[in-house]
This record gives structure tokens, C-alpha cells and sequence, in this order.
């Protein structure tokens, strides 16, 4: 104990003691929040799992009662026909470069929009945040028609442009990575790259980008999983010659006896890149976001 730390009254030095006793402790969770995670971990995963055991039957073993509640011995057979017959191949070429393009493009304009909003000053950024955030509350179903007849006076019919185009960038990612930056990146930090020399395009490469990496992990993780399931927009500028995942199953759907069975094959094989792709950079994306919260 200090010189210092003598002079303080009693009950100070007491809790000085029982925080500095208590701060490398480690929290445990309790029986209770075992089960409670447990329970959401089934009722997420329940979906999944059935889409696969419906997948692994055939469709007139699903139009029984009761339903299947365990794998079958056909989930082969109906993933192979599933994907012949939408031709998913081609579907998932499209689709991540579609998906993939959006995300890269998504994540650089809206990290550079969110801090152009955040730290700089110019005229009208009030104005021109509240009409950028304006624009989420239009239904995108009213953009259809003249983002279909501009789309086909630039010849771009049946294209996978026509699908990346309007989505370059988006207002949500925008105010997303603004509300971010508004307080993760100290403006001091920025003032004292300028001092140092540094131009704007090493201070967003060298400051910005560094700080700002937690949060656009997590804009690149739903970026892309809402560009790979994208349906309204794909399935009236593409055709079944160039489809991407979605357009492609709905291919699965026609028909005077849609086989539950094959679309259910052809709906799993959809979902698997995105599991593919949260298990390859889960741990990145969870981690970049543990430490944002640990230097907020």
C-alpha cells in the first residue's frame, strides 16, 4: 500500500481492494443461460434441419401425415437433380459475383460516405444525410418500373449489371458506418495526421479503414447475405439463360406437380455458401466486432 493510499478513509481503501481482488475474475454463466441458449440455438437451427431432412425424402413421403422427423436415404439423388435441373451451376457463378461485387462495393462507398458524414465538414451535410437516410423509407417495389426501363434504354436486359448497378452502394451502409465513426474514430486522431503531413487518401488507408474495420465486417456480413437471397429485383432483370441462386430455384417451382422434395434439395444447396462462407470468416467478423466494443 502507497503513502497515498494511507491517507484515504478506511471504506475507500476497501473498495480499492475488492476492485482491484475482483478485476481478474472471470464471469461463468449460470445453468439458466446454458438452457436459454440452448433453446435459440435449436429453434434457429430447426429450419435448416428440416429443409435437409425434407431434402433427403421423396415428395410423396412428405404429403403424408405425420411429416418426416429423420433423414431419408434420397438426398443425393434430389440434390443432383435439383441442381441439373435449375442449372445451379451457372446460378452460383452469378451469384457470387454478383453477391461478392455489391459487398466489396457496399463496404468501400459506405465507409467512405460514413466518414466523409462523421468528421468532415462541408455545406448542406445535414441536408444530405437526412435525404440519404430519407431514402430507406421508400418501398424499393416503386423503383422497379423505371429502374427496368432505365436498365433496358442502356441495353442491359438479362445482364448481371443490371442487378449490381443499383446496389453499388446503399443509405443504410451509409448512416451504418457513420454512426460508427461518429464515435469510434477521435477526430484528434485525424487532426494529428494532417499535422504529420499525411494527404486525406493515406489518412481514410491508414486511420479510417483501421478503425473502422469491426464495423465493416459486420456491413460486409449482411451485405452479402441480402445480396446472395435478393429476389424481387434478380427475377425481373435476369432470365433462366443467365440466373443467379434465386432466379435459378424458382425454376425448381413449375410445373403441374412441383416435387417438394427437389426444391427442398435445390433451397439447401442455396443456404450452403452462406454457411460456408460465416464458417471461413466467422471468427474474423466476431472478432473484429469484440474488439471495436473493447476499444469503445
Amino acid at each position: 500500500m502507497t503513502t497515498s493510499e494511507l491517507t484515504l478513509p478506511r471504506n475507500v481503501r476497501a473498495k480499492r481492494r475488492r476492485g482491484r481482488t475482483g478485476a481478474g475474475k472471470q464471469l461463468h454463466a449460470g445453468p439458466v443461460t446454458y438452457v436459454v441458449l440452448t433453446v435459440f440455438a435449436l429453434v434457429s437451427l430447426a429450419p435448416l434441419v428440416w429443409t435437409a431432412i425434407a431434402a433427403s425424402r421423396t415428395d410423396r413421403r412428405l404429403a403424408e401425415t405425420p411429416p418426416p422427423l429423420w433423414f431419408g436415404g434420397n438426398l443425393f439423388k434430389n440434390l443432383q437433380t435439383a441442381w441439373d435441373q435449375a442449372g445451379l451451376g451457372t446460378a452460383m457463378f452469378n451469384s457470387v459475383v454478383v453477391a461478392g461485387t455489391i459487398t466489396v462495393s457496399t463496404v468501400l462507398f459506405s465507409t467512405l460516405a460514413g466518414f466523409a458524414f462523421a468528421k468532415l465538414r462541408f455545406r448542406f451535410s445535414g441536408l444530405l444525410l437526412l435525404l440519404t437516410v430519407g431514402t430507406m423509407m421508400i418501398p424499393p417495389q416503386l423503383a422497379v418500373v423505371p429502374l427496368y426501363l432505365w436498365m433496358s434504354d442502356l441495353g442491359w436486359s438479362n445482364q448481371l449489371q443490371t442487378v449490381v448497378l443499383p446496389s453499388l452502394v446503399t443509405a443504410f451502409g451509409t448512416f451504418f458506418m457513420r454512426q460508427y465513426l461518429l464515435q469510434a474514430l477521435p477526430t484528434e486522431l485525424i487532426e494529428a495526421a494532417r499535422v504529420d503531413g499525411a494527404s486525406s487518401l493515406r489518412i481514410v488507408w491508414h486511420v479510417v479503414f483501421p478503425a473502422a474495420r469491426p464495423a465493416m465486417a459486420v456491413l460486409g456480413l449482411l451485405t452479402f447475405v441480402f445480396a446472395w437471397n435478393d429476389f424481387l429485383w434478380p427475377i425481373i432483370a435476369l432470365n433462366q439463360q443467365n440466373p443467379t441462386v434465386q432466379v435459378a430455384l424458382n425454376s425448381l417451382g413449375t410445373g403441374y406437380v412441383p416435387d417438394q422434395a427437389v426444391i427442398m434439395a435445390g433451397a439447401l444447396l442455396g443456404t450452403l455458401p452462406l454457411l460456408f462462407a460465416f464458417l471461413l470468416f466467422g471468427k474474423q467478423i466476431v472478432g473484429g466486432i469484440m474488439q471495436g466494443a473493447i476499444k469503445g
